[in-house]
């Protein structure tokens, strides 16, 4: 038997792509790590919170609040800040970072969603706001251990899936001086903001994996994605003649330099 699950994704392109599970250790290293960094950041919180309650409250002869009041507004408002700050850390991280936390990032495991397609807000959002559910009585590490795609209870509402980083994916992806040229080119042809930040990631997410492709299936997905973000764009003729590979190099050029 092998050592780890897998899932094998269709993507639109009608191309099957392999993912390696992340695992119930490799997800405890990570959310130990993660919980290690926001619990800093809470004790923080929690110091500037005493500083404060205890100012206010050795002002109480200047102010005409009760000071129970005072230390009811200050307490709400602490929980308030709390509870963002627990919800948008996987939150946000997950979103900006393409599935990862710094925890994950250490872990070389990442999100996904069902699709194949990177994490966006929504899912990011609704994992975070369920965590807690998975946390009691160890609801989600059951659900990992006992499920076939090692999903915890948010992970099955908000459609994703937590796999192992590609090695092959780990770098920053590498665009050619002749891409970077034809990506300028490129902004002044066209509107790159008619690119969605999905159709950015879709083609970050092909130029990171199209090493560990096979030859047929990296011209296929690289002929199907050019055709379909040349039609989007609305490009009836390109500046140069190229293939569809540095297309896509000078896409993802041209989007970072259109940020």
């Amino acid at each position: 038997m092998p050592l780890f699950n897998t899932v094998t994704i269709r993507t639109p392109e009608s191309v099957e792509l392999e993912f390696v599970l992340a695992g119930v250790g490799s997800r405890a290293v990570a959310l130990t790590l993660d919980y290690l960094c926001l619990g800093a950041g809470l004790t923080g919180l929690a110091v500037i919170y005493s500083f404060l309650l205890v100012r206010l409250l050795a002002m109480d002869t200047l102010l005409t609040i009760p000071s129970e009041t005072v230390q009811l507004w200050i307490t709400a408002i602490a929980a308030v800040l709390a509870f963002a700050l627990y919800v948008g850390y996987f939150a946000l991280f997950e979103t900006w970072w393409y599935g990862q936390t710094p925890g994950k990032r250490y872990a070389k495991i990442r999100v996904i969603r069902d699709d194949g397609q990177p994490e966006r807000l929504p899912q990011a959002t609704l994992r975070s706001l369920l965590r807690p559910i998975d946390d009691i009585l160890f609801v989600g590490f059951f659900c990992v251990l006992l499920s076939k795609t090692e999903k915890r209870v948010g992970d099955w509402l908000a459609g994703t899936l937590v796999v192992q980083t590609d090695p092959v994916t780990s770098g920053e992806i590498q665009v050619s001086e002749r891409s970077q040229a034809i990506g300028k080119d490129l902004l002044a042809l066209v509107d790159i903001t008619r690119l969605s930040p999905d159709d950015f990631a879709t083609v970050r997410e092909f130029l990171q994996r199209r090493q560990a492709m096979s030859p047929k299936a990296k011209i296929l997905v690289s002929d199907q994605l050019a055709r379909r973000f040349r039609d989007q764009l609305g490009l009836e003729t390109l500046p140069t003649e190229m293939t569809a590979d540095t297309f896509l190099e000078a896409l993802y050029s041209a989007y970072q330099q259109g940020k």
